[in-house]
């Protein structure tokens, strides 16, 4: 991991596309701005890990075959 000190307003370049900027900084929390190309996403850790465990538990799931004919019946 690297670590780095910004103030506010200055930057870091990521990759030569990527641009994380300090847009605030007050009562102990961080705004930060970030801008990437379209085709890159950008979500809170918590949100990822959160799609991640639904995929997984999606996964996991056990259908059975009369439960699936009931589906597509309707």
């Amino acid at each position: 991991m690297l670590i780095l000190a910004r103030k506010k307003d200055e930057a870091i370049i990521i990759d030569g596309n990527i641009e994380i900027r300090i847009v605030d900084i007050e009562d102990g929390k961080v705004k930060i701005g970030i801008e990437a190309p379209k085709n890159i996403d950008i979500m809170r850790k918590e949100l990822y890990k959160r799609i991640q465990e639904e995929n997984l538990a999606a996964v996991n799931t056990e259908i059975k075959m009369e439960e699936m004919k009931k589906l597509f019946k309707k």
